[in-house]
């Protein structure tokens, strides 16, 4: 079933839907960094272009929009990945790695592509899912974790098995030219707002690390020796890129007891 946003999971944890956050009370058509509760900390976009992340922080700065709760216009500089697909994407057949998608147009380096969107589960759904799955069957259930300042650790697990929308159809690849980011629109449940890497042509495939590193922090010592250990369980990678990992990156969270 196609949806273009997020939906409420069947444990019913989380309602994408609820809108939670207050909105604004700018009255201009285009809200004003730092005049702007929105954007307290900072701008989002410049010309539909996301802000690159400055590489001294240590942390990515989180992305609010603006919301159905805001006083000012749809024309707000602040409005993009709850506006939607604004690009011709088509759905094709790759040669070894199933459905893929791919752009009709070409795509600046920093605009919003398209969202991961499906249902959103809690963690106990999620690995009853994972775990129900047998080795012939595609797993399209992402976890982000987003790490705060504070030490803590915000999961989001979103499922397009059943209900989701074009994202579904990305396949991953080692040098992606798409990289994901949290967005948060209504409330705390976040979009995962699919962006530009790097400039795209007409007819180019679209992929996203499904690892989730591309744009993060490099893996560590000890993730690695875990990859090493995983690898009889893991699935090959079809990506051929020059830095291809030879496997699909592997999350074994959902299938550890709680």
């Amino acid at each position: 079933q196609y949806s273009p946003d997020n939906v409420a999971g069947a444990d019913g944890d989380n309602d994408p839907t609820e809108i939670t956050f207050p909105g604004c009370s700018c009255l201009t058509s285009s809200c004003v960094v730092h005049a702007c509760s929105c954007l307290c900390r900072g701008e989002n976009y410049n010309s539909l272009c996301l802000w690159p992340t400055d590489k001294e922080e240590e942390y990515a700065r989180p992305v609010f929009e603006c919301n159905a709760m805001c006083q000012c216009g749809e024309s707000c500089q602040n409005r993009v990945v709850q506006r939607g697909l604004q690009f011709r994407l088509e759905v094709f057949k790759t040669e070894k790695k199933g459905w893929g998608l791919r752009t009709l147009e070409f795509i600046a380096k920093g605009r919003f592509v398209c969202e991961y969107a499906g249902e959103v589960l809690g963690f106990n759904e999620a690995r009853r899912r994972t775990q129900a799955q047998t080795s012939k069957d595609s797993n399209y259930i992402i976890a982000v974790r987003e790490h705060l300042h504070s030490g803590q650790v915000m999961e989001t697990f979103v499922d397009p098995t059943y209900i989701g929308n074009i994202g579904r159809f990305l396949n991953h690849s080692c040098e992606p030219n798409l990289f994901m980011v949290p967005v948060r629109v209504d409330s705390m449940v976040p979009k995962l707002a699919l962006f530009a890497a790097a400039d795209i042509s007409a007819g180019e495939e679209l992929s996203y690390d499904y690892s989730g590193r591309f744009h993060n922090l490099s893996i560590t010592n000890r993730e690695q020796k875990s990859l090493e250990d995983d690898n009889s369980l893991r699935k090959p990678c079809y990506c051929g890129s020059r830095t291809c990992a030879s496997f699909l990156p592997w999350d074994s969270s959902l299938f550890s007891t709680p």
